[in-house]
């Protein structure tokens, strides 16, 4: 991707979090959360390994819930997998979902449009506290990782608490999977007390790796 094109604001609006601002670059968006750089139709690498490390080391991920919606990059990569029979994405900001049916579905097949997509608008904090199902696979990418959330409230997810709710939503042999631009020593040893963790580097075309936690009971 050619970083020296200079972006263009396409959007930028207040939200009870923040400040949420599109940009273009060429062909492709960004999305930038209170001046932070959060994720772009061009580099979805890591997002595509989080998702299909998990689905892969699931004997029969049927039942697939992922946390954020972005550009669609997870929610795409999902869907790629025949066993995968529903996969439900909870996306707390109006604005992202309205982007991605303005400017970020040409970059991910338009998967919100799969018949096996079920979209809620919810805050994910609060909604794994009340949900009452139970998933194969769950795959965090909401934030830049516990050590860089995009709003304070996101740091519960990465307690003690938030690790027991996101377990109980877990079926039998279920896998969780999260993604964090550093390596978040201190979140991987608190999740180790609750699961065998694997932690996968993927290479970054900045240079530092992302890293992907896959946790299992």
């Amino acid at each position: 991707m050619p970083l020296s094109e200079l972006p263009e604001v396409i959007e930028r609006c207040q939200t009870p979090r923040g400040e949420l601002q599109l940009q273009r670059r060429g062909r492709h968006f960004e999305l930038i959360s209170n001046g932070t750089f959060l994720m772009a139709t061009y580099n979805g690498d890591s997002e595509r390994a989080l998702i299909r490390s998990a689905l892969q080391n699931h004997y029969s991920p049927r039942r697939v819930l992922i946390g954020g919606l972005g550009v669609g990059f997870s929610l795409a990569e999902a869907l790629l997998d025949p066993e995968v029979d529903r996969v439900t994405v909870v996306e707390i900001e109006p604005l992202v979902i309205r982007w991605y049916r303005e400017y970020f579905c040409q970059h991910s097949r338009n998967s919100l449009e799969d018949p096996r997509t079920r979209l809620i608008q919810a805050d994910l904090v609060e909604w794994i506290g009340q949900a009452k199902e139970s998933f194969d696979v769950i795959s965090l990418d909401i934030d830049n990782g516990p050590d860089w959330t995009v709003v304070e409230s996101n740091r519960g997810l990465y307690t003690e608490n938030g690790i027991q709710r996101l377990k109980r939503l877990l079926a039998p042999d279920g896998i969780i999977s999260f993604w964090s631009a550093s390596p978040a020593d201190a979140f991987k040893n608190r999740l180790e007390s609750f699961f065998r963790v694997e932690t996968i580097a993927v290479p970054h075309f900045s240079g530092s790796p992302d890293y992907l936690f896959l946790a299992r009971a």
